[in-house]
């Protein structure tokens, strides 16, 4: 019996030592820390923290105090995505409108030979999710919204005077009822759905 007594006497002290920690902000024991703790850095987090794992070794600026895993990239880089570098310095103004009309190629068709080619599903599934609800399927400016009349004035592409370059402008920066969309959608889907605006246009 006092055996007994003694192994139920060891197992609450040992329930005790598990549970009681001085800071309840940190779990007392990790039985499974990659599940807790990522391998990737997550922004303005320290890596591994307080359990024994080598971190990967990473310069770090000194006046970001050794700490923090969000640092900038390299001076003089220039963000790329995989059809190279996008560049368009056209301004929101309306001679800026009427010189995106000049352009009539898209840049991602530039990039066909250091990217994967470029299809109308690429920006036929971004368009349906983004525009068709307003512009309609075909772009006949019959959409859902249209249909419903909650919202009026919507054009059809082939009424209207525009390039591909004028469709990524108003997409860009918005026009007349036309909000932006650049928060929606980076500068590569624009031109994708620029692109695929232009085959509406042309073929339906």
């Amino acid at each position: 019996m006092k055996k007994y007594f003694f192994y139920v006497v060891i197992f609450f002290i040992n329930m005790i030592n598990n549970s009681c920690w001085l800071d309840k902000s940190k779990p007392n024991r990790v039985y499974m820390p990659d599940m807790y703790y990522s391998e990737a850095y997550e922004p303005y987090s320290d890596p591994y923290p307080d359990y024994k794992k080598s971190p990967k070794k990473v310069k770090i600026p000194f006046f970001l105090g050794g700490r923090g895993s969000s640092l900038f990239p390299v001076k003089g880089t220039i963000p790329r995505n995989p059809y190279g570098f996008l560049s368009y310095d056209i301004p929101n103004t309306n001679k800026g409108y009427d010189d995106s009309k000049k352009i009539v190629t898209s840049p991602l068709q530039k990039e066909k030979k250091t990217s994967r080619i470029i299809t109308t599903e690429d920006g036929k599934n971004i368009y349906q999710i983004n525009c068709s609800i307003c512009h309609g399927n075909n772009g006949d400016g019959q959409g859902l919204l249209v249909k419903k009349e909650k919202i009026l004035g919507i054009p059809s592409y082939k009424d209207r005077d525009i390039t591909i370059g004028s469709v990524y402008y108003v997409v860009t920066y918005g026009k007349n009822n036309m909000s932006s969309y650049a928060s929606q959608l980076n500068e590569v889907d624009r031109w994708k759905v620029a692109e695929y605006v232009m085959y509406l246009k042309n073929n339906k």
